[in-house]
């Protein structure tokens, strides 16, 4: 146990005290706050009782209360995951205020933070000491904590997940002790935690490398979608971290090359896309097409048409590897084996060329984004033993609004199915333990693991539940905390 745990001796605690001393980190129920609904508001839960801990001894105190009563905590950062990952009718904390820096070893490339400090926050920080996260995925958005639970990716054929920056976390696991694990220091825990989509107990700090600060030099340009795929080898290979944005109603791929440089930073972009134009106007379009189907091909070439230009940006590393997410959305990603991603995407292509030409198909939205990185040893990382594609599929919300996707996202799945496709963990998909067990040749390691730290299943929201150890019924099927029901 802890020193303050120990201190408290929380057992001798009495339940009326427990309440009275969680009081004031207690979301009221009538607070909007006392809800949980996810950044795309596709998802929504009440919980029992949200709390926003401020320190450890706080965090041990929920999880006495949990223990006592016998309820499931989730733990969740600012709640970016497309899915119900973060979901819950148990107890959800909020990590959010264990947002700190403590330490940073710059000599060492390596630094400690909290783990609901945001990359948008970490990144001012490392910046400020003359350093940098090593890769970093599309958005910065999320907790720390969130990206290493669910083995979030950047882009880097020689680059792994994120994951595998890690080198080491501190837990507080369901019977109340903290402990430290390592690849050297309880290595099953440690591997496990870093894709352990919050299971094996509550992250509370993160032991993470670094570099020093560096700067992208970032090359766009546009390409035929068969030019791209032919040359899908060479380009990938020509560049740190590459990564392709596919339009198919215009049949092209606008193609991002970056590299480390020296060179003096020279911010740059698509000023149609980034404008009024950009935003706005697209918005609008995307509106109208949720009653004029066939105005999405048009939108898709327009949008095209916006990044067609040659770009050269350079600027500090976290600039360029972030994008705009721009409106609210439905998402789905996959990843593959490399080796199989030319045949994937034709796959993809010819199906999508049968939508367009059928009056009455389906009508994607833009772009698919397509991402590399290497293979690791994390159990349940999609990147386990391969390297891998990364390709998912989005269909925006304009204002808010919902639009088909269902049949779209379910005939998408299908073909990555085929071409041995596992789900980002923190995406929405409809695998079994069954099926899951195939694809990952640990699965059965992770369910031991969980079986020693957290027997009870206090970490076991109904996500875990569902997708890890297979549970049923009313309560458990994918669409439990579903906001809205769109037509198809």
């Amino acid at each position: 146990m802890s020193t303050s745990t120990s201190a408290l001796q929380l057992s001798s605690i009495s339940i009326q005290q427990l309440y009275a001393l969680l009081q004031p980190i207690t979301v009221p129920n009538t607070s909007p706050n006392a809800k949980f609904t996810n950044w795309s508001g596709t998802f929504t839960c009440s919980p029992l009782a949200v709390f926003e801990p401020e320190t450890e001894l706080q965090c041990e105190l929920i999880l006495e209360l949990a223990r006592r009563e016998g309820r499931v905590v989730r733990a969740v950062g600012v709640g970016h995951s497309p899915s119900d990952l973060a979901c819950t009718t148990g107890y959800m904390l909020r990590t959010t205020k264990l947002d700190k820096l403590l330490e940073v070893h710059a000599d060492k490339r390596y630094i400690i933070a909290q783990a609901g400090i945001t990359l948008d926050a970490l990144h001012a920080e490392l910046t400020s000491h003359g350093l940098a996260m090593i890769n970093v995925g599309s958005i910065s958005d999320q907790t720390l904590g969130g990206i290493v639970t669910t083995a979030t990716h950047g882009t880097g054929i020689k680059y792994g997940v994120i994951s595998t920056h890690v080198m080491g976390l501190s837990l507080l696991l369901a019977d109340g002790s903290r402990v430290f694990c390592s690849p050297q220091e309880r290595p099953d825990l440690f591997t496990a935690s870093i894709c352990g989509l919050g299971s094996t107990g509550l992250i509370l700090t993160v032991t993470l490398e670094v570099e020093p600060a560096f700067r992208l030099k970032e090359v766009q340009q546009t390409f035929q979608f068969h030019e791209c795929v032919r040359s899908l080898d060479s380009l990938i290979t020509a560049s740190e971290h590459v990564r392709f944005w596919w339009f198919p109603a215009a049949d092209t791929m606008r193609v991002s090359s970056a590299d480390r440089t020296v060179e003096p930073v020279k911010p740059a972009g698509s000023w149609l896309w980034h404008s009024l134009i950009g935003f706005h106007v697209v918005q609008f379009l995307l509106f109208v097409a949720r009653f004029i189907l066939p105005l999405n091909i048009f939108i898709g070439r327009f949008a095209s048409w916006l990044v067609s230009t040659k770009v050269i940006a350079i600027d500090d590393s976290f600039r360029i590897f972030n994008m705009e997410c721009r409106y609210p959305q439905h998402t789905t990603e996959w990843a593959i084996p490399y080796e199989n991603t030319k045949s994937c995407l034709h796959d993809l292509h010819d199906w999508l060329m049968r939508e367009f030409s059928d009056p009455n198909g389906l009508r994607p939205h833009f772009p698919i984004e397509v991402r590399f990185s290497d293979s690791d040893d994390i159990w349940l990382s999609p990147s386990n033993g391969q390297k891998t594609c990364w390709i998912g599929i989005i269909q925006y919300k304009p204002y808010g609004f919902e639009v088909p996707y269902r049949l779209l996202f379910e005939r998408f799945e299908a073909i990555l199915c085929r071409h041995g496709g596992r789900p980002h963990w923190a995406k929405a998909h409809h695998l079994r333990p069954e099926t899951l067990r195939r694809l990952y040749p640990r699965f059965d390691d992770f369910t031991r693991v969980l079986g020693s730290v957290d027997p009870r299943g206090m970490f076991r929201n109904e996500y875990v539940e569902r997708h890890i150890f297979g549970k049923t019924g009313p309560g458990y099927h994918n669409r439990v905390f579903k906001r809205h029901a769109p037509s198809r």
